[in-house]
């Protein structure tokens, strides 16, 4: 058995973006409220013409490009989403035509807010079984598109994008570059956040999401430095699923990584559910703002109340 590593990183998202302000038009609430709620400011919104597998293959070209690598060179793609209203051809199968893609294996994970973390642990399996040689992995969502826009709870906090990263085996002198997967979920709890009807529509229930992931979540994602054998302290990037600034805050503080930069990207871009780890990591990194080959911890958490995290070795 051999490790995987992420060689690269892209990002998509729409070009139309929503204020709080255009917000404060459609329902009651302000910036002022918003803001100091759950730290949003902006959020990108697709329109009925930008379908999940669309924006999902611009971030997975992006990565490939960046990886120098074709659509040829992939034999495995996972795209982690819950907002795939069509179900086959699945998304991931959609994305692979859409890139042109010769016969790679094709699968959807649904783990909600937590979709991204799972698939690349997915992906990392499946090179170390020699089931795979290179990945595409992909978390994509259209939040907009199941939001109850009069609900202002909830349609404040929700955004649309994608982000993929490439996965590939190690060569055997290198140290793998993703670290041992750490996941569960609390299936008792499930009802706090879900995406039900017809058509779908997404509701939870904040207080409760906020005071599990806030108390449940830090020890939890330790562990997961622990299994990758690194401190927090050494940590050079924390990157949580970006679910509110009022959760990622006190999450990334008790986890204790006070050397890390801290990914807060639902600042611009809302919660995009499985798209906000990839995103946030792709912009990191795009801005030179972690080093190749520094520690980063990556934590999903969200939907089913479920969590998987990882750290790995930025590209």
């Amino acid at each position: 058995m051999t490790g995987s590593r992420v060689v690269a990183l892209g990002h998509y998202q729409p070009a139309k973006v929503l204020t709080n302000d255009d917000l404060a038009a459609m329902v009651d609430t302000s910036d002022e409220w918003i803001t100091s709620r759950v730290g949003i400011r902006t959020r990108h919104i697709a329109g009925p013409d930008e379908p999940v597998d669309e924006l999902a293959a611009h971030a997975g070209a992006k990565a490939l490009a960046a990886a120098g690598l074709t659509p040829a060179d992939v034999d495995l793609v996972l795209v982690a989403t819950s907002t795939a209203i069509n179900r086959s051809p699945n998304m991931a199968a959609r994305v692979a035509a859409r890139l042109g893609m010769q016969s790679p294996a094709v699968m959807d994970l649904n783990v909600v807010c937590s979709g991204f973390t799972h698939a690349l642990a997915t992906a990392d399996h499946a090179v170390r079984a020699g089931s795979a040689t290179r990945a595409l992995v992909i978390g994509a969502d259209k939040m907009a598109e199941i939001a109850d826009w009069a609900d202002r709870t909830t349609c404040v906090l929700v955004g649309d994008g994608a982000g993929a990263a490439v996965v590939e085996a190690c060569a055997d002198t290198e140290e793998p570059g993703i670290g041992p997967v750490l996941w569960g979920s609390v299936p008792e709890m499930g009802h706090a956040v879900r995406i039900e009807g017809t058509p779908p529509r997404f509701a939870q229930e904040g207080q409760s999401v906020y005071r599990w992931a806030t108390t449940q979540l830090p020890p939890i994602a330790r562990q997961v430095c622990e299994r990758a054998g690194v401190t927090p302290e050494e940590l050079a990037a924390v990157v949580l699923h970006q679910a509110n600034l009022r959760i990622i805050e006190p999450v990334a503080q008790k986890i204790g990584a006070v050397n890390a930069v801290i990914a807060r990207d639902v600042i611009d871009s809302g919660n995009t559910s499985a798209a906000s780890i990839p995103m946030a990591l792709s912009k990191l990194i795009e801005r030179g703002e972690i080093e190749s080959g520094a520690p980063v911890l990556l934590f999903g958490f969200g939907g089913n109340l479920s969590y998987a995290g990882q750290v790995i070795r930025c590209p």
